[in-house]
């Protein structure tokens, strides 16, 4: 199966990253993509966190979910909006951080709200993402049928939920064989562990993982670390891109995924 990683660098302008978003993605179909996943917040990374509850939107309505299935729709193709913030009932101050997965006919056909909440403050740098978005708690994963003949099991995640080993355990209990990781890891944190925890699931999980990134200098000041990249179940990276917006394929092939898992049966 083809498979398209969507590096960005999002700015403040929703309407901005939304073309952005289209851009990418007809890239990723004219390479015969059947499934491309953007990053966390490829919507809009605001000036401040509170600028995600200006423009989130209830589940299964609003602007942002209609522009998303009319792009999966146009394209042919599995999307996966990395993130975006989705209301919460009767909770004004807080949103959830969602990935929604589109099919090629445009229907929403899976949801997962981000389980594990980011906070980091070395002295120079501080985030805290329970102070506007309230986290998530069950697992998900969802079928993707491929050209391939092979219906792929999917499991979602994103970004700190990648420091969490045993949500990537649950999702193979589930039956994931293919591990989303959409993200917008800071340039601190992941030019320290990035790589090395991406290439971790996949080895746990001898599965293969896919991780879009949020990559350079944001307008808000920000600095993402991108290193978008595709590894297989041998923790082997095959693609990555390091900065910069751009689409980054991969040849997903699940006879690689048998192998290893009967050359290796540690999931047990």
């Amino acid at each position: 199966m083809k498979a398209a990683l969507l590096q960005m660098v999002s700015s403040c302008s929703l309407a901005d990253n939304l073309d952005q978003a289209q851009a990418l993605l007809k890239q990723a179909a004219a390479q015969g993509a059947e499934l491309a996943v953007l990053p966390e917040y490829f919507c809009l990374l605001g000036r401040r966190d509170t600028d995600k509850l200006g423009i989130a939107e209830v589940f299964g309505d609003g602007p942002m979910q209609t522009r998303l299935a009319q792009m999966a729709r146009l394209q042919g193709v599995y999307l996966v909006a990395g993130s975006l913030p989705l209301r919460i009932q009767g909770d004004e101050t807080h949103v959830r951080n969602a990935c929604l997965v589109f099919d090629p006919q445009g229907a929403c056909v899976a949801r997962y709200d981000k389980m594990h909440l980011f906070h980091f403050d070395n002295g120079h740098e501080r985030y805290d993402e329970r102070q506007v978005l309230q986290a998530g708690d069950t697992p998900v994963c969802f079928d993707l049928p491929s050209r391939d003949g092979h219906t792929w099991r999917v499991g979602l995640s994103i970004c700190f939920d990648l420091r969490f080993p045993s949500l990537y355990r649950q999702l193979t209990a589930m039956g994931a064989e293919l591990l989303l990781v959409p993200s917008a890891f800071t340039h601190t944190t992941g030019s320290a562990h990035w790589e090395v925890l991406l290439r971790a699931r996949a080895l746990d999980n001898l599965a293969w993982v896919g991780a879009a990134a949020q990559g350079g200098l944001h307008e808000n000041g920000r600095q993402t670390w991108g290193h978008s990249m595709w590894v297989d179940p041998w923790g082997q990276v095959l693609n990555l891109q390091a900065s910069g917006a751009a689409c980054v394929m991969a040849d997903l092939d699940i006879g690689q995924l048998h192998l290893r898992r009967s050359q290796l049966p540690a999931l047990v």
